[in-house]
């Protein structure tokens, strides 16, 4: 099935982005599904949405990661579903992300990396996301931070946004991330002002998005729409950028 854009009667758009049709690196200890394009995978049609960049879906095998490597000029957030992820960096941070939490590496003028699995029996599953920021040149930085889970349970928990309000990361960049912790047949509505866009993805189980079904991985652009109306089709952990 192709991605498919779908107009409603009030002119705003929905462009659904099936998990099927991502691309795919798979090395043996990766296993990796790239909404937009990234690496060898590349598509001309997904290069990103707005200021988003990147969501990777990434499963690395117990024991194994990613070797030190370099990024420049872009706000990564790790966000992890499963397992653990061990983070060093030339800044000289070392830390350990697991579910709960979110990561923030603002790479700017430079920073050296890995991200390795500390498990020796257990897999790690998580999304990686970069968000191309406002300036070039910013000075690196790190942040990591829980997530409320009960105000997603509630409602839509905050996990980035470029003011840092409410405790959140500070990214260099015009988008709001939020977090849902949908049950069966639950319903959100997260107000659009107007002029923005968003971003919907489904990081575990499933949820109707606007009125169309996404399932796990899935994702959607919403152009022109004044809300994102979530509502649950069984335990459903959703992910939407807001965006400018």
């Amino acid at each position: 099935m192709s991605t498919a854009t779908r107009p409603s009667p009030s002119g705003a758009t929905t462009r659904v982005r099936k998990a099927g049709e991502r691309g795919r690196t798979n090395w043996g200890w990766l296993d990796s599904r790239h909404t937009f394009s990234f690496g060898d995978y590349h598509d001309p049609r997904q290069m990103g949405f707005r200021a988003l960049r990147v969501i990777n879906d990434d499963r690395v095998k117990a024991g194994a990661g990613f070797g030190t490597h370099g990024h420049s000029d872009m706000e990564i957030l790790s966000y992890v579903l499963e397992g653990a992820l061990e983070h060093k960096d030339s800044m000289g941070t070392g830390s350990v992300i697991r579910p709960g939490e979110i990561q923030m590496m603002r790479a700017g003028t430079g920073v050296m990396h890995s991200e390795y699995n500390p498990s020796k029996t257990d897999g790690v599953h998580f999304l990686q996301i970069w968000i191309v920021p406002d300036a070039r040149g910013l000075a690196p930085a790190y942040a990591q931070h829980p997530v409320d889970r009960e105000a997603a349970r509630r409602g839509f928990a905050l996990l980035a946004s470029r003011d840092g309000r409410e405790g959140t990361l500070r990214i260099h960049q015009d988008v709001d991330l939020w977090l849902a912790l949908l049950a069966d047949g639950e319903k959100r509505t997260l107000p659009l002002a107007p002029g923005r866009q968003a971003w919907v993805h489904v990081a575990r189980g499933a949820a109707d998005v606007n009125g169309e079904r996404l399932d796990e991985g899935d994702g959607a652009a919403l152009s022109g729409a004044s809300e994102v109306a979530l509502a649950g089709r069984g335990p459903g952990e959703v992910l939407v950028f807001d965006l400018a």
